[in-house]
């Protein structure tokens, strides 16, 4: 062993002096020796490695979102369950806020060296608190709009000056929020919730006329332009348009400067200044005008006001020429589009009752595989009308297919918007794709996205349920159940009925496992019905229909037992129950009677067959009398239902 390390080291010592020698002959070459660059340190951000590993994995389809619990029973799966359990765990967020709010000496402790501020609780300002210009200073800062307010009117109360530049930036904090407080930002649940649930206050006047806002603006000594910015941007936000414009005429009166965000804001109510769509217009290029006056550059912002006002003028032709023209003269300035500019363009092109337009084609073709970040407030607007534009105006899957791939490009699908948008892009795309791919493309998709990624509304269950009826894929059907009771969707009438129909046509061989699994989701189906008084499910009826149908998929899988239950309610509560089964059931039902030689239910079946208004009641005693030996007291029941002559008795006999 010691005498093959001593030969490994020679050899290594002989290459050494190889390589040094090669050196030296390169050195003393006459070829100029390249110059080594070390690039320049490139700034990293603290994510940008998760980031980087995040990007080589992808999203994983059989995964809940990351808020909910690692566990198969305490993931929600319902849309109402998904929202009550993150509304939960914020609510319990909100109650850990309130509790240090209320009792601050409880949280005497240090969260952090150096110490954090939003661990801390916020003071409390009233008559009594020492209040300053830089206690002001701070609330704005930190966005408190009411605790500033608060501190606003102390100071005038205690006759402290305020300088004119915190009182304008206490005006921009004010006209910005209509002097309230908006949702904590750490409150992002909430958040995606709420803008998807609330009622939309655009279109109406909340702007607090006389208020806080315009009591600060008025005492301003000097009337700086970006004052009268923050009030315009305020009104046009809040919908006090004719205010808004009349300080608009003012500061044009007054030779008052304003920016380009405030051009844009009036530009986008330009419909609530002018009537008629040639006067509207007009009003836009004078805006447009005096921005180039002031030497003022547009944007990207103003491409998208000019876009929003143009989309709710009433004539379609004149739209179209106006956005075109827009979009034309933008582009040439070197102003690319956003996705809200796109999403405009489909508003104006795309309308429900005008001719169908190639519109959202084009505008595909030239932003395919880009990556684009939020640049508009609007931009989240652009998916989810572009696929309900696939689904209602063009028919086209191909081209969703397309839409659906650029939102999953990049970071797109930050864009996406919030809950609501997110829900109706799904449904949109997951009609389209029920009525017009194959059903095993479609049910592959549907594999991957449901539930955790999307849980399908009560609508399009139905028109997957339907789907699969149609192709005859009896297979998917016990999923397709499974997956209505996770999602709560078995107290829909509308629903029971498609799978009921879908089982009944679609008949397995009856010793096969699918006709158990059909037996027992008819079994299931009714248990709800006889449920049907409690409190959940009060508005779910029981129809003769639905009954029959549960009965003949028991029959099938040879439940006769079952199939008695379902016949006796049938027969005891038929004031109660809407309608009748079809009496191809009441017939399967006889001659299941018939094979387990029971008399008795068959005798029943019959009499609920007269008692229907069934001209086939006495064809079902023939058959019933020609099968099963019947005593002569069965006989005088049957001739009691059916009449004698339908058993093959006479008057005279009976005498």
């Amino acid at each position: 062993m010691n005498s093959l390390k001593k030969c490994y080291c020679k050899f290594g010592e002989h290459r050494l002096k190889v390589l040094k020698t090669a050196l030296s002959r390169q050195s003393t070459a006459s070829a100029p020796v390249e110059e080594i660059k070390i690039p320049e340190k490139i700034k990293r951000g603290p994510t940008d490695i998760l980031r980087a590993l995040s990007s080589t994995v992808g999203r994983d389809y059989t995964a809940a979102h990351y808020k909910y619990h690692d566990d198969p029973y305490l993931i929600p799966t319902s849309n109402i369950s998904k929202r009550t359990f993150a509304l939960a765990k914020e609510s319990g967020r909100k109650a850990a806020f309130w509790i240090r709010q209320e009792n601050p000496f409880l949280f005497q402790h240090r969260e952090a060296d150096p110490p954090i501020q939003a661990f801390y609780p916020k003071p409390v300002f009233d008559e009594n608190s020492d209040v300053s210009e830089e206690i002001l200073l701070r609330c704005i800062a930190d966005v408190c709009v009411s605790d500033a307010l608060t501190v606003y009117e102390l100071l005038c109360k205690k006759g402290i000056d305020v300088s004119e530049q915190a009182k304008l930036s206490l005006l921009q904090l004010a006209c910005y929020h209509n002097c309230e407080d908006s949702l904590r930002e750490d409150l992002f649940e909430e958040r995606w919730f709420k803008q998807g649930t609330q009622k939309k206050a655009q279109h109406r006047k909340t702007w607090k006329d006389n208020g806080l806002a315009e009591t600060i603006f008025n005492s301003l000594q000097e009337k700086k332009p970006e004052a009268y910015c923050a009030v315009i941007q305020g009104m046009v936000r809040f919908f006090q348009v004719d205010r808004a414009w009349q300080l608009y005429e003012e500061t044009q009166a007054k030779g008052i400067p304003v920016t380009t965000e405030t051009y844009n804001s009036l530009i986008s109510v330009a419909n609530y200044l002018r009537e008629g769509n040639d006067l509207r217009w007009k009003l836009i290029e004078e805006l447009l005008t005096a921005m180039a006056r002031q030497g003022l550059a547009p944007d990207v912002s103003t491409l998208n006001s000019v876009l929003e006002a143009v989309s709710s003028m009433g004539m379609y032709w004149q739209a179209k020429t106006y956005a075109l023209q827009a979009v034309k003269e933008f582009t040439s300035l070197g102003i690319e589009p956003s996705l809200a500019s796109y999403y405009f363009l489909l508003v104006i092109f795309c309308k429900e009752r005008g001719p169908v337009s190639n519109i959202l084609a084009e505008i595909m073709e030239h932003i395919r595989g880009r990556a684009f970040t939020i640049r508009d407030a609007k931009d989240t607007h652009f998916f989810v009308t572009a696929m309900e534009m696939c689904r209602r105006h063009l028919q086209d899957k191909d081209l969703a297919w397309q839409v659906d791939a650029l939102l999953h490009t990049a970071n797109n699908y930050d864009l996406i918007g919030d809950s609501y948008k997110e829900s109706v892009y799904y449904r949109h795309f997951f009609a389209l794709l029920c009525s017009m791919e194959p059903l095993d493309v479609f049910m592959d998709f549907y594999n991957k996205m449901v539930p955790n990624i999307y849980v399908p509304e009560p609508g399009i269950m139905e028109e997957v349920i339907k789907a699969v009826d149609m192709n005859g894929a009896m297979e998917h059907l016990p999923r397709l159940w499974s997956d209505m009771v996770m999602f709560d969707h078995t107290d829909r009438e509308n629903l029971l009925v498609a799978v009921l129909g879908a089982m009944i046509r679609n008949q397995p061989a009856q010793d096969s496992d699918l006709a158990a699994q059909f037996a027992g989701v008819a079994w299931a189906v009714w248990l709800k019905l006889v449920d049907h008084d409690e409190e959940r499910y009060r508005q779910l009826r029981a129809t003769g229909a639905m009954l029959g149908d549960v009965m003949v998929l028991l029959l099938r899988a040879g439940r006769f037992a079952d199939a008695c239950a379902v016949l006796g309610k049938l027969d005891r509560d038929q004031h109660a129950v809407v309608g009748v089964p079809a009496v191809a059931a009441l017939q399967l039902f006889l001659d299941a009677c018939v094979q387990q030689k029971d008399a008795q239910q068959a005798i029943a079946c019959v009499r609920y067959c007269a008692d229907a208004g069934y001209p086939e009641a006495g064809q079902l005693a023939q058959s019933l009398q020609g099968s099963l030996p019947l005593s002569a007291g069965q006989v005088d029941k049957l001739a009691s239902i059916v009449g004698r002559e339908a058993v093959g008795l006479s008057h005279e006999a009976a005498s």
